[in-house]
């Protein structure tokens, strides 16, 4: 197998420009070509580069080695690396030592359905709900402002993640190829199959209900057990070695093998840790807004004349600014043609993220707008960053009126210092809804001075984002885990042997992607260790 890479052609190219492309590049005749798939079909949206698709095409043809050979000085064509997932091994028949895995977001379901393949039978542990009943929840929040701290866009079946764009690419390293892994887990249990070739690929929050599903039901039929309601409420440990846990309806399951697939917003669950003496650091996470624009000028902005093609559908961005006061200013978790989300799982408390459907054809685009802070920002030890996020969502909630609208203001007041007393073009998204304020109070200063420099850098780069009637709706302060669970080169907590922290929650993970890939890591660790013992 042979894989062509920077292989370009017009965005409205015929099917057949496609293998045409591929006899030319490699100098074959056509019955040379046995046959080829698109492994990743991407566009460059920059200025001054004609807009085009580029391919990865992996293929057979007669004679490789021949043709290898003679095309040794052609840095785009290589041999296909191997993406085929292998597992480490299979549980022996009748094994009865099960592995928990407490958390049944992205990093949960793949570490439990990668145990289940192999025959290890896991235990999940999940506080929320069985995903449609969580949805259910969801809605109450957002539609009639009611909270269920237990049920809500973080904690259920599904995770954090099913409440997004659905975005599954990542810039991790992933020599191994565990996320292709990931993404054909996802096409079995119903993603459309154009997630295995798209540069950018997302599903989108109501296909990702069912295909949640699927896979549980997977784990299942393999011999898991998936347990929802069921909080961790203690980790039980023995000389350093873990040994089980128990839940918030008082059972007790013993186990040497628990995996902490923990979202980033458990926070209950890493204060027990933290009292339990799991060894955890204090790391730099961030805060800011959501922002939100009419997704037609952001098509505009970014894909002038082709904006609307129906292969490149709504645009995104990405963007970075380092302000004078030395903090880092960037886009984060952009949702093309989305919604703004309430996303808290506390009490009297405001949180939001960004949410599309696979459709992505709402009405406007809506991305974080985050200030980079590290641990000199929060001093207190390991837990400290949970406060400093719960300080910032409890005074959002006082801003929003106290009732889980968030509050909001034009970005064009936002830089005049102004609160904002009425809309302009761009109605924003956000339920239960908004209140207009002033948000200089809600982020410390030296965040809001560094934003305030930032979007006006940012027009630069995109022609209109610093519009007046833009919104901005706070705050965005769950980015990623205020902590990490610290492990070693084995997977396992540097102090609590068995128990491998996995996952976002964990700082290892910042998406599905990264998540589901760090899921399969930790399982074939654990496997590893079971298999070891015998």
């Amino acid at each position: 197998m042979l894989r062509i890479s920077e292989l370009r052609l017009p965005l409205d190219h015929p099917e057949e420009a496609l293998p045409a492309a591929i006899i030319q590049r490699l100098g074959i005749s056509a019955d040379q070509l046995v046959s080829f798939k698109v492994f990743k079909r991407s566009y460059d949206a920059r200025k001054n580069v004609r807009l085009c698709f580029i391919y990865i095409i992996d293929l057979e043809v007669k004679n490789e080695a021949a043709l290898l050979k003679k095309l040794a000085d052609d840095p785009h064509v290589k041999p296909a690396p191997d993406t085929e997932y292998h597992f480490i091994g299979k549980a022996p028949p009748n094994f009865t030592h099960r592995p928990i895995v407490i958390g049944f977001g992205p990093c949960g379901i793949f570490a439990a359905l990668i145990l289940a393949q192999m025959g290890f039978k896991p235990i999940v542990l999940e506080r929320g709900k069985a995903v449609r009943e969580r949805t259910q929840d969801t809605w109450g929040l957002w539609r009639k402002n009611t909270l269920n701290p237990e049920s809500n866009v973080q904690f259920g079946e599904g995770g954090a993640g099913t409440f997004s764009d659905g975005k599954l690419y990542s810039q991790i390293k992933d020599p191994k190829h565990y996320g292709r892994k990931v993404l054909t887990e996802f096409v079995k249990a119903g993603a459309p199959e154009e997630i295995l070739y798209v540069s950018k690929p997302h599903i989108g929050t109501f296909r990702l209900v069912g295909m949640v599903e699927a896979m549980r039901a997977e784990i299942t039929e393999l011999g898991g057990e998936i347990r929802f309601q069921q909080r961790v409420t203690d980790l039980i440990v023995e000389d350093g070695q873990v040994r089980g846990v128990r839940t918030s309806t008082g059972d007790e399951l013993r186990s040497d093998h628990v995996v902490l697939a923990l979202g980033h917003s458990a926070r209950d669950t890493f204060e027990m840790l933290h009292d339990k003496g799991v060894f955890m650091e204090a790391k730099p996470f961030s805060v800011g807004f959501r922002i939100e624009h009419p997704q037609s000028l952001i098509d505009k902005a970014r894909l002038g004349p082709h904006a609307g093609h129906p292969l490149l559908g709504a645009a995104d961005y990405k963007l970075v600014h380092h302000a004078s006061n030395g903090r880092a200013v960037y886009s984060f978790c952009m949702c093309p043609g989305g919604t703004v989300v309430a996303a808290t799982s506390e009490p009297n408390r405001v949180v939001t993220n960004g949410m599309s459907q696979y459709s992505r054809n709402e009405r406007n685009a809506n991305a974080g707008i985050v200030v980079s802070i590290d641990p000199k920002d929060y001093p207190g030890g390991p837990l400290a960053g949970i406060e400093f996020q719960r300080k910032l969502e409890s005074h959002a909630f006082v801003l929003g009126g106290g009732t889980y609208e968030a509050p909001a203001q034009l970005v064009g007041d936002f830089l005049r210092g102004k609160a904002s007393t009425a809309l302009g073009g761009v109605e924003p998204s956000y339920k239960p809804g908004v209140h207009l304020c002033d948000l200089a109070s809600a982020l410390p200063d030296y965040a809001i001075t560094a934003m305030r420099e930032a979007i006006p850098a940012f027009d630069r780069q995109i022609r209109g984002f610093n519009m007046y009637d833009a919104v901005l709706t706070g705050v965005e302060t769950r980015t990623s885990s205020p902590l990490r669970i610290t492990r070693g080169e084995d997977l396992q907590s540097l102090n609590t042997k068995g128990l491998y922290p996995a996952g976002e929650g964990a700082g290892y993970a910042g998406g599905i992607l990264s998540a589901g890939v760090d899921g399969i890591r930790v399982a074939e660790a654990v496997a590893a260790s079971l298999l070891q013992q015998g």
